[in-house]
This record gives structure tokens, sequence and C-alpha cells, in this order.
């Protein structure tokens, strides 16, 4: 099989590591700050709920949802979803993952254009992750190059939504730590400093998302390299 390949895995296992390493640093950095109290004691929906007024967000709404870091802003509904960890917990991960996703809510109130160009890319990614490979793997098969190229051009549209990705979450991380800051929900420099652990962990699993998403597409790239030349 394709996917069990040395060449496969000399591509893979360096993400596989590195996606590895970034989920263990970022379950170790909100457990850490998850069991510091923030002083200003409130939780992760209060916390949102004092953003939504003093950014004039009073169309977004709030709800918790279940599962442990499930949290992500809506733009369909408008709804920033916390996850029940976030949403009920006064702790200084809490509030940073909340003001996060409410970064995300600024965005698409603002029309930031990293976000609506991710958000025109889903479709077209949804597709091309399934459909990509297939056309790859068929190309390969009946030894139709082009059509082996034309699934790498489909597939690749997943780095590019990855690509895109950076932009907007580095952003929304980038707000979220001077909300907090100007609006007096975070006040120390310790918490600063949890904050700044907890939304850098997060922002690293993007990092290695776009490296996993670079690496599978050079892979797919060198079988259809390597079969045009036999």
């Amino acid at each position: 099989m394709f996917f069990l390949s040395p060449t496969y895995l000399m591509y893979m296992i360096p993400a596989f590591i590195l996606m590895g390493l970034t989920s263990w640093y970022v379950k170790s950095s909100y457990n850490k700050w998850s069991r510091v109290q923030a002083q200003s004691r409130l939780t992760g929906a209060q916390a949102a709920q004092k953003l939504i007024s003093a950014g004039n967000l009073y169309g977004v709404k709030i709800q918790a949802v279940a599962g442990n870091l499930t949290d992500h802003y809506d733009p369909r509904n408008k709804t920033l979803n916390l996850s029940e960890g976030v949403a009920n917990v006064a702790s200084v991960a809490s509030v940073a993952i909340a003001a996060h996703e409410l970064g995300h809510a600024m965005q698409d109130a603002e029309g930031y254009f990293p976000l609506r160009v991710r958000a025109a890319l889903v479709p077209a990614v949804n597709i091309g992750s399934n459909l990509g490979w297939i056309l790859i793997m068929i190309g390969l098969f009946l030894r139709f190059t082009e059509l082996a190229w034309l699934g790498i051009l489909i597939f690749s549209g997943g780095a590019v939504f990855a690509l895109f990705t950076l932009p907007v979450e580095f952003d929304a991380s980038a707000r979220a730590k001077q909300l907090l800051v100007q609006t007096g929900i975070i006040q120390t420099e310790q918490e600063q400093r949890g904050v700044n652990t907890v939304l850098n962990a997060a922002a690293l699993t993007y990092v290695a998302g776009l490296v996993t998403a670079i690496l599978q597409l050079l892979y797919y790239i060198s079988l259809v390299s390597g079969g045009r030349r036999r």
C-alpha cells in the first residue's frame, strides 16, 4: 500500500512527530493554566460576555458545548461555542481561550480578509481532501499522468487552507491578548504569561497542520513524478 511505503513514512514520520509534540504541549499548557484561577474571578463565558459588550458585538451569542477543547466560533449563526471546561471555569486558560474565540467574532464583524478567504476555501477543501488523492491513485494506476496531476492540484487546496489559517489564528490570539489586558480581565504578569503560553501552544498546532499538509502534498508529487519517469 502507498501509505505503508518507506517513501510515505520518510515524508510523514516527521509530521506525525511534530503533531504529537504540539498536541502534548497544548494539553500540558491547558492543564497547567486551567488550575490557575484568574484574579478577575470571571469564567470563560463571563469573560466572553464582557468582551462582547466592550467590542459592541451584541449579535454574538454564547453557548456551552460538550467535549474538551472543542471551543470555536461559528460565523454562520454568530455563536461563540465554549467547551464546558472553558465556559464554566474561572481560570487563566479559560479566559485566554474564550478571548481567542471572541477574536474570531471580531474578525467576522470586520470582514477580515484572510478569514473570508479561508471560509471561501472550505467547500473546495472538503471535496478536494477526498477526491484529490483518489484521482492521484487512479491516474497512477492507469498511467494517466494528467489525471494524477489534476488530483494533486485539487488536493493542494488543503495546504492553501492551512496557509490562510495561520494569519487568522495568529491575529485572533493577538486580539485576545490585547483585549484581556485592556478590559482588566487579566491583571498580573503571571496571568499574562499564562495567556501567552496557552495561546502560543495552540498556534503551534496550526503550524504543525501546515507542515503536515505540505509534506503530504510533496509525497504525492514525488509519486506522480516518479511514475512519470517510469
